[in-house]
């Protein structure tokens, strides 16, 4: 089989969860015999040789729609369907909380494809976008879709119930590279009251709320990673508000990750909205303890091996840092990890949502 991966145009320009996750599945799939190319919505491309295509990121249906209709080619979608309306709606200043609290979800989400093309040169090129809205453009690629990849149950739930979709599913966990972050020749010492913190930063990722629940503690904050490019003003809010126990460093590249991960106690991904956190992943096979945001699916994939704080509010992730802190660490989740959110694991389950879709009996299922 061979199938075509068609991803954002700034999959790798603006370094995502998503970049990784494409990278990683395609590489595992080869490893299965599949044949997978990488192209990028915005890059010409023949289809001719697919026989199918696989598309990422629901949340961008103008990216999925042009190529949809252009090839004709049965496709399924890596949802990755996160809900940042809540985030957007307190969060935001000025004229862009207005707008978020006067308009839906939906109409937001169109303003900002407008405004990333504006600003960021990233072309809407499915007028069925334009014309339709963002709404019947989601409803139309999810219904059109042959499968759904989401990454949990609880993230396809949650899209059927915002969208009134009823595509059949097949869940795909995300993973990590568990020889790449189980490696051993990493020798260091675990300090018990370092804080870590691996994400983009923007507003989404919420590090201002936790320099906020950490400032002049007797925690050692270390935040890694580069500001998206449209939150540099937040990515400055958030170094004016630190104080001398909050350290920042930039992008990090995976196979230097593991250094950190294995010197600190706790890593806290305090978001708005998670289907997961590839960062909480590759923590805890590294022995740190998770704090993790409430919202989103986080829970399928944790449980009750991690500690749940609220993103929106500074003491609630305080008090979840505290006790991590003081915990040993949780041994069921690297078990987890290991046995089930693992990148060939993630490429075995796409491998079987794809012969599903070449043999499809159109029968509804439940992933």
């Amino acid at each position: 089989m061979k199938v075509l991966f068609i991803a954002r145009s700034t999959l790798y320009t603006v370094y995502g969860g998503d970049t990784v996750q494409v990278e990683n599945t395609a590489a595992g799939l080869r490893a299965l015999g599949v044949e997978v190319d990488i192209k990028l919505t915005h890059e010409p491309m023949d289809y001719g040789p697919y026989q199918l295509l696989h598309f990422f990121n629901i949340i961008r249906p103008a990216d999925i729609l042009v190529h949809a209709q252009r090839s004709q080619k049965p496709y399924v979608v890596s949802t990755i369907y996160v809900d940042f309306s809540e985030y957007e709606r307190t969060e935001r200043r000025g004229f862009a909380r207005l707008v978020t609290n006067l308009l839906s979800r939906d109409a937001v989400e169109y303003l900002k494809s407008l405004a990333r093309w504006i600003r960021n040169g990233e072309r809407i090129q499915s007028a069925t976008y334009l014309l339709w809205g963002h709404r019947a453009a989601v409803r139309k690629v999810a219904r059109h879709a042959a499968l759904l990849l989401p990454n949990s149950h609880s993230e396809y739930h949650r899209l059927q119930q915002d969208y009134g979709i009823d595509t059949s599913y097949h869940v795909v966990y995300n993973g990590i590279d568990t020889r790449l972050f189980g490696r051993e020749d990493v020798s260091v010492e675990r300090n018990p009251l370092l804080v870590l913190c691996v994400a983009r930063i923007e507003g989404k990722k919420n590090q201002l709320n936790l320099i906020r629940a950490l400032n002049n503690t007797r925690f050692q904050l270390m935040i890694v990673g580069k500001p998206a490019p449209n939150h540099l003003s937040y990515n400055e809010a958030c170094r004016r508000e630190a104080a001398a126990n909050i350290r920042f460093v930039d992008f990090v590249a995976q196979e230097h990750l593991v250094r950190y991960y294995q010197q600190a106690a706790v890593h806290v991904l305090a978001s708005w909205n998670e289907t997961c956190g590839l960062s909480s992943l590759e923590a805890a096979y590294n022995g740190c303890n998770l704090v993790i945001t409430d919202k989103g699916d986080t829970r399928e994939y944790f449980e009750d091996d991690a500690w749940y704080c609220d993103p929106s509010d500074p003491d609630s992730i305080r008090k979840a840092v505290e006790s991590a802190a003081a915990a040993p660490f949780c041994e069921r989740i690297r078990q987890r990890v290991q046995e089930k959110f693992n990148w060939p694991h993630a490429a075995e389950e796409t491998w079987k949502a794809y012969k599903r879709v070449c043999g499809n009996s159109g029968e509804k299922t439940s992933g």
